[in-house]
C-alpha cells in the first residue's frame, strides 16, 4: 500500500518538535496503531468539551476554573492526538488501507463536540456553537471537495483547524486565569464574541479554498 502523499499533509511546523518526534517514533514500537491514536482524539475531545460543559454548569468560582483548565487539556490533546496519528503512520511506516478514514472521520466527531459545548460554556452561546460547528464541517467539505476535483487538499486559513482550537484554547486558558465577570465585556462573553469570530472566519475560509478550487478547474479547461 502507498503512503500518504507529503503534499496531502497539513503543514505543521510541530511535526519537527523532537519531543513529538521522540513520542511518536515511541507509539510506533510499542505497537500502538495510529488508528487507535486517532480514535483517541474523539476521547480527548469529549474530556475537553465536558471541561466547557462544567463552566456553564458550576456556580464555584474555583471549580469554573477547573473546568477550564480540563477544557485546555482536553483540546490540546486532541490536537497532540491528531499530530502523533501522522507522524505514525507516515514515519513509522505504520500506514493502513483504512488509515485516511480514521484520519477524516474522528475530526468531523471531536470539532461539533467541542464547538457545541463551547455554546454553552460560561460567556458562551449556544446559537454561536451550533453555528461554529457547522461552518467548521462546511470548511472540512471544501478541503475534501478540493481534493476530489484535482486540486489538492487546501488547508488555507484563516479559520483551519489549528487556527479555530488556537483560538478556542485561548479563551479557555484565559477562563483559568481570570475570573468569570472579566470575561464578558459590554454584555457580550469572550467565548460568545470567539464563536462568532470563527463562524465568519470559516465562511472567509470556504470562500478562499472554494476559489482557489474554481482556478484550478479553470485552468484546466484553458
Amino acid at each position: 500500500m502507498s503512503e500518504p502523499k507529503v503534499s496531502d499533509r497539513r503543514p505543521l511546523k510541530t511535526r519537527s518538535w523532537p519531543l513529538f518526534q521522540i513520542t511518536a517514533a515511541r507509539l510506533a514500537k510499542s505497537g500502538v496503531t495510529p488508528n487507535a491514536i486517532s480514535v483517541a482524539s474523539i476521547a480527548f475531545a469529549i474530556v475537553g468539551a465536558t471541561g466547557l460543559a462544567m463552566t456553564g454548569l458550576v456556580e464555584s468560582g474555583a471549580m469554573v476554573r477547573v473546568g477550564w483548565l480540563v477544557a485546555v487539556l482536553g483540546i490540546q490533546g486532541r490536537l497532540i492526538a491528531n499530530l502523533l496519528d501522522g507522524m505514525v503512520a507516515v514515519e513509522g511506516g505504520k500506514a493502513s488501507a483504512v488509515g485516511p478514514l480514521y484520519n477524516e472521520v474522528p475530526d468531523r466527531i471531536s470539532d461539533p463536540i467541542l464547538l457545541v459545548a463551547a455554546g454553552y460554556a460560561a460567556t458562551g452561546d449556544p446559537l454561536a456553537g451550533w453555528a461554529a460547528a457547522v461552518m467548521a464541517m462546511f470548511v472540512a467539505y471544501t478541503r475534501s471537495i478540493s481534493a476530489s476535483v484535482g486540486a489538492g487538499q487546501l488547508f488555507l486559513g484563516p479559520m483551519a483547524k489549528p487556527q479555530r482550537m488556537a483560538l478556542l484554547t485561548t479563551i479557555c486558558a484565559a477562563g483559568v486565569v481570570l475570573p468569570t465577570p472579566w470575561m464578558m465585556t459590554a454584555g457580550f462573553g469572550m467565548m460568545q464574541i470567539a464563536l462568532w469570530v470563527m463562524v465568519v472566519g470559516c465562511v472567509v475560509t470556504a470562500a478562499r479554498r472554494l476559489n482557489q478550487a474554481a482556478k484550478f478547474l479553470k485552468s484546466q479547461g484553458e
